[in-house]
């Protein structure tokens, strides 16, 4: 593990913290409710369960004692309605947001509700942050920022043009973060996220992410679609390493680290073909034989062709260090889904 992570982890396990998730009920969000309540914080969370779901919190619950449980207040309520982010932020050190309304094809059928959720919903939270004095709001940003910019690895301070509605509302909400800084002086930090993937992630709906939807499709026997040729790279991601960023991000005390964006990937590219290839291994591994069968279609609106994160200014200024690579987070992530897949 990190040693940095690690002492962090010890240090607020000794001196517990008030964090409010928001989106806790959802992939990423459960996932870090679960970190945080092991480690004895209390934890705020807000969702209006759009896209999550309480089952994700039940498994949560199964996984930490009674009296950590008790350490959980979940508010019903939606990032749209800037009294329930004002209730949900009372008496809380952190903010991880972590609501949005994902997915690019999502954005480009219905961009009206994208921006709602996205921007609004995140202006709301940087009021209701601020007005509470919270002393930082870390907040999940998006390698989707990048757009049409060609140039491999992603560099932070350079992007492109945005190339869908769901691009377009990330950077704006780093654009906000940065205005809430040079006005007010509230602290936030955004974590751009590569292509995360891990337990929990939903793998039904016409929305859902490439993991864990074809490692449904190959424990169901379905089609794998590919778009495109296969050779589109992603940097994926796994969700413990997000979760390390979210706390280093929220606890770290330097100064210069503040009011920054930072990739948060592994450093390294996998294409979708090998992609398929690496999940039907990880089934393989566990005793599941399982084939589908491959087919390309065309490329996807909004896509781009590959992605590959410099993570460099995560590590130096925040500390951060990816402990899993893609084939061991597949090997997580596939068990799960072969134990929780109905």
């Amino acid at each position: 593990m990190n040693s940095l992570y690690e002492k962090t982890l010890t240090s607020i396990t000794h001196s517990p913290r008030s964090w409010l998730i928001t989106g806790v009920a959802g992939f990423i969000g459960s996932n870090l409710l679960e970190k945080l309540l092991k480690a004895d914080q209390r934890v705020v969370g807000l969702d209006n369960f759009s896209t999550g779901h309480q089952r994700n919190l039940d498994e949560v619950r199964s996984l930490v004692s009674e009296r950590q449980w008790e350490n959980f207040k979940l508010i019903k309520g939606d990032i749209r309605e800037l009294q329930d982010c004002h209730a949900a932020c009372k008496e809380v050190n952190y903010v991880l947001h972590q609501a949005a309304l994902g997915s690019v094809p999502r954005s480009i059928d219905d961009p009206f509700t994208t921006n709602a959720t996205n921007i609004s919903g995140h202006l709301n939270m940087l009021i209701a942050a601020k007005d509470a004095q919270v002393e930082r709001l870390v907040y999940a940003a998006s390698s989707s920022t990048y757009g049409d910019h060609p140039g491999l690895p992603k560099v932070e301070d350079t992007i492109g043009k945005p190339l869908s509605p769901y691009a377009v509302t990330k950077y704006v909400n780093e654009l906000y973060a940065d205005v809430f800084a040079r006005t007010y002086g509230f602290n936030t930090i955004g974590l751009r996220y590569f292509n995360v993937f891990g337990p929990r992630q939903d793998p039904n709906g016409s929305y859902a992410a490439v993991i864990p939807k074809w490692t449904a499709a190959f424990l169901k026997g379905e089609s794998v679609f590919i778009n495109g040729d296969g050779d589109t790279s992603r940097d994926f991601c796994f969700i413990e390493n997000v979760i390390q960023a979210n706390i280093l991000a929220a606890t770290t005390t330097l100064e210069s680290a503040v009011n920054q964006v930072y990739n948060v990937a592994v450093g390294e590219r996998t294409t979708l073909n090998e992609l398929a290839i690496h999940i039907e291994r990880a089934l393989s591994s566990i005793g599941v034989s399982k084939e589908a069968k491959v087919i390309h279609r065309e490329f996807r609106k909004g896509d781009v062709r590959h992605s590959l994160a410099d993570i460099s200014k995560a590590e130096s200024l925040l500390g951060y260090e990816p402990i899993y690579r893609v084939k061991d987070g597949l090997n997580i992530a596939v068990d799960w889904y072969v134990k929780n897949l109905d």
